[in-house]
């Protein structure tokens, strides 16, 4: 791995939304991004880049910045489209920082985009492991039931980001939002919320990044190094399941 969990990552927070069908009018976004362009601009001047990411870590603060440049307050659009907003509004030139990504094809542009950056003398290599990162946990290590389809990775001229990432459960038709910022990290893999804003309560999820599956965690690395017919006279209960793996 090209960069050190202990000092890069760090997921703020989620939120749940409505998922909801269709496109956001085009004359509402064409008066989002000067808006949105012109607020992100008075932060970076007033407060600094490292502000601001903080900011759009926060999934409050970002569902803020939805509503005052006039989107939905509850639909899973408000993350979609300011993404888009903030991705069109911000530049190196006026903000000192730039958003990369999107949703569907455009999030599996990301690596693209940022290998891009090391025209601006940022580390695109690390920054494409960041991202990849972020997204497996939120896909893997967490399991909620929600499906990732837009990554969207906002960074600045000395590499301080912030992913805001959102996934989709198809059988609640529900998004829900996974905010990530490089600041202040204990671990990658235990904990890294300082946040969360929940809809629903889901009693089956696997939370692989929990305290509480510490252990989980080791087992899981033990039985991945273990060879596998061994894991499977060990496991009669796997019965049928582990005839298919073979």
């Amino acid at each position: 791995m090209l960069f050190n969990g202990a000092d890069v990552l760090k997921r703020a927070g989620v939120a749940d939304l409505k998922l909801h069908p269709g496109k956001a009018p085009h004359w509402l976004v064409k008066r989002m991004i000067p808006m949105a362009s012109a607020l992100c601009e008075f932060i970076v001047d007033e407060f600094g880049t490292q502000e601001l990411l903080r900011r759009l870590s926060d999934p409050v603060w970002f569902q803020a910045l939805s509503n005052v440049l006039g989107y939905d307050w509850d639909s899973s659009g408000s993350t979609t489209v300011t993404c888009g907003v903030l991705k069109s509004a911000l530049t190196f030139e006026n903000h000192s920082m730039v958003g990369v990504g999107g949703k569907g094809a455009a999030s599996r542009k990301v690596p693209e985009r940022l290998r891009a950056l090391e025209d601006y003398g940022l580390d695109g290599s690390r920054l494409i492991e960041i991202s990849k990162a972020v997204a497996k946990v939120d896909n893997a290590g967490v399991q909620d039931g929600y499906q990732l389809y837009q990554h969207v990775f906002f960074v600045d001229s000395e590499e301080n980001w912030t992913v805001v990432q959102q996934g989709m459960d198809y059988i609640s038709v529900d998004a829900r939002r996974y905010h990530w910022t490089s600041f202040e990290i204990d671990s990658f893999i235990e904990e890294p919320h300082s946040g969360l804003i929940s809809g629903q309560v889901k009693e089956a999820t696997l939370d692989m990044t929990s305290r509480d599956s510490h252990d989980c965690r080791k087992t899981s690395v033990d039985i991945v190094k273990e060879d596998p017919v061994r894991v499977g006279n060990s496991c009669p209960e796997l019965g049928q399941s582990w005839t298919s793996l073979k």
